[in-house]
């Protein structure tokens, strides 16, 4: 079975000229609008180059595409990336955290810059404490402003830059001096001018200016630049779309507790590396995940304690989120042929499975004295009693290998990468794919690619992009430099779709309609027009690409003539604004075409 299916792959491969309707000018640009954030500058070019099924297969096997540098070197700086939980933990308190530390219940950090900062917190909480308890009529709020040490000895010329100097000449002042008298004077500062030193200030100077906002919000901005970074720059494009489409199917809330600093490792750990391989793999690393078990408050469910003499638990019993949400949206879905009795039964194969010490970044554990060790029987399997950790895992590899999971799997990648209501014939051939290969994501991908409905003349442009897909495919159309991105974070959150906080289970939706109200294309039109006039902090567009006919810059920016709609669209934008290069293009970034892929 496995080597038909394969060979049917390969047919699809061989004959994709053949099989195909598409007009071949658009078939590139309908693989780089579905299969990438967006193409930049010359994609077109280099795809032909090396030919549109060779240029799949790379996309396929990320391992076999040099990275970008470019992306590493705009992470250099962001050092909980690469750190455990635990590490985030320590060297990025919570606010919680620092006053635990001031009240002597947990250690000061050891590494000395570390510390240094956590005390000067500490003593930023001391004062808010003694102002609580002393009420005046004075204005307390910003215990950011303090008198600068003496020991840095500033001269009168240097104190009046401190004090009112303009930001450029702040940054100027503060970027050759040692850390410990970085910190001193941006403590010095008020909140609001030591944020506007940020757009000038090196990445190093940022950091310092950032955990002033407060240490979490480091790792969690770390998080969201990062996420940016690699979908403009990566070269492995395919990975980092999959990347996000998983993450999202197995959504977790960041601003839900100690998943504050735990998705950085889910996604680093658990979601990227499993998204070409197998999905038993990957849902096996989602189950296991601290974040997971968190988020869905699997790590507090326990079954009844019937050992002689136990005492009655405190804990709050059977939880059976997990249970549901990994049925309905991880593996079968709302109709895959489960009832309340199995989401109660896969509730019980997964107690004990918890977390050790979750709020100072404890990993994984099976606890036994929690779990429910009865028999239990789920979508008519019998799981014997006396198990333990192994009915979780019995549970998983039911349902990896359950056809309604097969099927579930595929229609929601199909509906990511071909329509919002793909054909069932795709869905059963990827479906028969899933079976054959034992989960295999990358095969299931390469069915769907090498279809002939994907490659449907009807498919081109006819989906609506998430703001995710918008910000970033249109900061590589213009090929814009990105310095920081923190304001394109906060773009994504005036546009809908704030990075890692999804507040349910489902993740962001991938159809159309889901991302299509006034208020959104309002706001994607107001962020297009101000890209391409270079007001977004932190993005660096060269304008002098837009000194050219209106037309040119259509054609440049959508890689194709605009339709009659769109066209229709930048005619009466132009009519309005002045029409300068600029505006054309930001028009052109908002018109109908553009926020299709």
């Amino acid at each position: 079975m496995l080597r038909k299916v394969l060979s049917s792959g390969l047919i699809f491969v061989a004959l994709i000229s053949a099989a195909v309707t598409m007009a071949p000018d658009k078939k590139v640009l309908h693989a780089l609008n579905r299969l990438t954030f967006g193409p930049r500058p010359g994609d077109i070019e280099a795809v032909n180059a090396v030919g549109l099924d060779r240029w799949i297969e790379q996309q396929l096997n990320p391992s076999s595409l040099p990275e970008n540098p470019q992306v590493a070197a705009r992470l250099s700086t962001f050092d909980t990336l690469n750190m455990s939980t635990a590490e985030m933990v320590h060297y990025y308190p919570t606010p919680q955290m620092v006053k635990q530390m001031v009240d002597g219940h947990i250690p000061f950090p050891i590494d000395g810059q570390t510390r240094y900062m956590v005390e000067k917190l500490a003593r930023r909480v001391k004062a808010q404490d003694a102002a609580a308890a002393q009420p005046s009529t004075q204005d307390n709020s910003d215990f950011h402003a303090r008198s600068i040490p003496n020991q840095w000895q500033l001269n009168p010329d240097q104190l009046d830059i401190v004090e009112t100097g303009k930001p450029a000449d702040q940054v100027a002042l503060l970027e050759p001096m040692p850390s410990a008298e970085q910190y001193d004077i941006l403590d010095s500062m008020p909140n609001g001018v030591r944020q506007k030193l940020f757009q000038f200030a090196s990445p190093e100077l940022r950091r310092k200016i950032q955990i002033f906002n407060g240490p979490i919000q480091v790792v969690n901005q770390d998080l969201m630049e990062s996420k940016l970074i690699r979908a403009v720059y990566s070269n492995r494009q395919l990975e980092e779309v999959l990347t996000d489409f998983w993450y999202n199917h197995f959504n977790v809330n960041l601003d839900k507790g100690a998943d504050r600093y735990m998705v950085t490792a889910y996604e680093r750990d658990v979601i990227r590396p499993n998204v070409l391989g197998h999905f038993k793999d990957l849902l096996t690393a989602t189950a296991e995940s601290p974040a997971m078990l968190f988020y869905l408050d699997n790590w507090q469910s326990a079954g009844p304690d019937n050992r002689p003499g136990a005492q009655k638990r405190r804990q709050q019993g059977l939880n059976e989120n997990y249970g549901r949400e990994l049925m309905e949206l991880h593996t079968l879905g709302v109709d895959g042929g489960y009832t309340q009795k199995d989401v109660t039964e896969v509730a019980r194969c997964f107690t004990g499975w918890t977390i050790r010490e979750p709020r100072r970044g404890g990993g994984f554990e099976f606890n036994a004295r929690l779990h429910d060790d009865g028999e239990k029987q789920v979508l008519g399997v019998t799981i014997p009693a006396g198990r333990g950790v192994d009915d979780g895992f019995k549970v998983i590899d039911i349902l990896a290998h359950h056809p309604s999971t097969a099927h579930f799997i595929s229609k929601s990648l199909a509906i990511r990468f071909v329509s919002d209501n793909p054909p069932e014939y795709l869905v059963a051939r990827m479906a028969r794919t899933f079976t054959a290969t034992d989960g295999d994501l990358r095969e299931v991908m390469r069915t769907m690619i090498y279809s002939p409905e994907f490659w449907d003349p009807s498919n081109f442009r006819s989906k609506v992009k998430s703001p995710l897909e918008m910000v970033a495919s249109a900061v590589r159309v213009v090929g814009g430099d990105v310095d920081y991105a923190n304001s394109l974070t906060g773009v994504m959150n005036q546009l809908g779709e704030p990075l890692y906080r999804k507040v349910e289970p489902t993740g962001y939706s991938n159809r159309s309609t889901d991302w299509m109200n006034s208020a959104s294309l309002l706001a994607r039109m107001n962020f297009s027009i101000a890209l391409a006039q270079n007001k977004i902090q932190g993005v660096k567009v060269n304008e002098s690409q837009f000194d050219t006919a209106p037309s040119v810059i259509e054609r440049n920016l959508l890689l194709t003539a605009p339709s009659p709609d769109a066209a229709a669209a930048i005619d009466a934008g132009i009519g309005a604004l002045r029409a300068t290069g600029p505006s054309v293009a930001g028009l052109t970034l908002g018109s109908p075409d553009f926020q299709r892929r």
